[in-house]
């Protein structure tokens, strides 16, 4: 992982809401190795995937459409009888060249539904 900083983002394994985390390709140089050292003294506490390239879509802001990154967030339920819901949760980076859809950081939502034609 720590020779890889560069392309990854790296998260407290254990806390949520996009709060201590590193976005390796976004940090400066300082910042990957002042995480780096972070990592070393608590490995467990750490976990690491990559950076995905997240597509934009429409967004309305302050009253006209921008264009955002967004991840989707499908549902599936499951018990007796698995089902996959008609939409689900897309989750948006609302300032302007952000990669962070999280709401405590300011991200915010868009309603999704797939519709069936037939």
């Amino acid at each position: 992982m720590l020779d890889n900083l560069d392309k990854l983002v790296v998260k407290p394994a254990n806390e949520s809401g996009g709060y201590g985390m590193l976005i390796g390709p976004k940090a400066t140089r300082d910042e990957r190795d002042k995480f780096s050292r972070q990592i070393l003294a608590n490995p467990r506490n750490y976990m690491a995937q990559p950076m995905l390239l997240l597509s934009t879509a429409p967004t309305l802001v302050n009253h006209h459409a921008e264009p955002r990154h967004l991840d989707l967030r499908p549902f599936i339920l499951s018990g007796r009888k698995t089902y996959v819901t008609t939409g689900g949760l897309t989750r948006v980076a609302m300032r302007k060249g952000s990669t962070v859809v999280n709401s405590s950081q300011g991200g915010g939502s868009k309603d999704t539904w797939v519709v069936d034609l037939e």
